[in-house]
């Protein structure tokens, strides 16, 4: 009889410690969710965006330990107690995500259980080059230089695109310089596509024919268009620049393009040297005739626009001077006293 009453009173404590330990989990979930969800929330712009990748398998504590470690949440306690509660455990979706520090326990959950995965804008530059886009794409996190650097070696998924054998980059100048929306996880390769399929897409049917009427392919006008992005400095330049490429290669002439040197070089150099004039490389243009081998850049609709439609000159010399405005000439004599006045 003894034994009896001491197993009904064991199992009276059992129901009550159980009973006193969900009252503890409950008030505790309680306490901390209302703390997290009567937050002051702010706007967007106010508040910075940690973005974090879910990994596929990872469970709510592993989840709640990677937000409290990101300084997403607080701690990580709330978090696994809300998905718990609601039995999300399983249902909480892999992606890379953008969080803030203003966001509730729920809404962090609402996020993960509908795979709001995140995405942002980033704006490629004009002129900008193989190398400084794969730097830029590495500094915001979305691919390695490296990689994209060796992908745009051979990437060409349209025929205006097969380069030259001395070409550095088939990619080069084909991808259009614009605002692009990117989703974390993205690769190099989909930036690429993504670019270029822009430039076709810009690059309409009346500006290849007009290209063919003046005698050009699309590569031809892209080459120009890339040398007179680098050289130009107001817009009002570019057509007339673009004007004096074509007059020097109907001439016979070199281009005599420091961008193409400063190309070779790998960054801008503010003034060349007669050294770095000889440098043996086929995109030298004071040593070589004709167009280099590829773009030096990826030009902009404007320096497109210039070759297409640039205005008619004799013009065969050009300087810049302090301001950026270009001084041009049609004579070598005329450049040279021209140069001596701006100096």
């Amino acid at each position: 009889m003894l034994e009896g009453k001491e197993d009904k009173q064991l199992s009276k404590w059992l129901i009550i410690s159980c009973l006193l330990a969900f009252i503890c989990l409950v008030f505790a979930y309680g306490i901390l969710h209302m703390q997290k969800s009567t937050t002051v929330h702010v706007s967007p712009s106010k508040t910075t965006d940690v973005y974090v990748k879910i990994k596929p398998g990872m469970n709510a504590e592993k989840i709640a330990n990677l937000l409290y470690e990101n300084g997403i949440t607080d701690g990580t306690l709330g978090f696994r107690i809300m998905a718990k509660i609601h039995g999300l455990d399983s249902s909480l979706k892999a992606g890379d995500y953008a969080f803030n520090k203003k966001m509730t326990y729920s809404e962090i959950i609402d996020v993960l259980v509908q795979g709001k995965t995140s995405a942002f804008n980033i704006t490629i530059p004009e002129g900008y080059n193989i190398n400084q886009i794969g730097k830029l794409l590495e500094e915001k996190g979305i691919a390695k230089a490296s990689e994209f650097e060796n992908l745009a070696k051979n990437f060409a998924p349209y025929d205006y695109m097969v380069m030259n054998a001395d070409s550095k980059y088939r990619a080069e100048g084909f991808l259009f310089p614009d605002t692009y929306q990117v989703a974390n996880g993205q690769t190099a390769k989909d930036i690429l596509t993504m670019m270029s399929k822009q430039f076709d897409g810009q690059f309409t049917p009346e500006m290849r024919a007009r290209a063919e009427k003046l005698g050009l392919s699309v590569r031809e006008t892209v080459i120009l268009a890339s040398l007179v992005e680098k050289e130009a400095q107001v817009d009002t330049d570019r057509p007339i620049i673009a004007q004096v490429f074509m007059n020097r290669l109907r001439a016979f002439m070199p281009l005599q393009s420091c961008a193409t040197i400063q190309y070779i070089l790998g960054y801008a150099k503010p003034e060349l040297t007669i050294e770095d004039t000889k440098i043996e490389s086929p995109y030298n243009s004071y040593q070589h005739m004709g167009l280099p081998p590829g773009p030096i850049a990826n030009p902009g609709l404007a320096s497109i626009k210039a070759v297409l439609y640039s205005e008619p000159t004799e013009y065969l010399y050009f300087v810049a001077d302090k301001n950026g405005k270009h001084h041009f000439s049609k004579t070598y004599e005329e450049h040279l006293r021209e140069i001596d006045r701006i100096q």
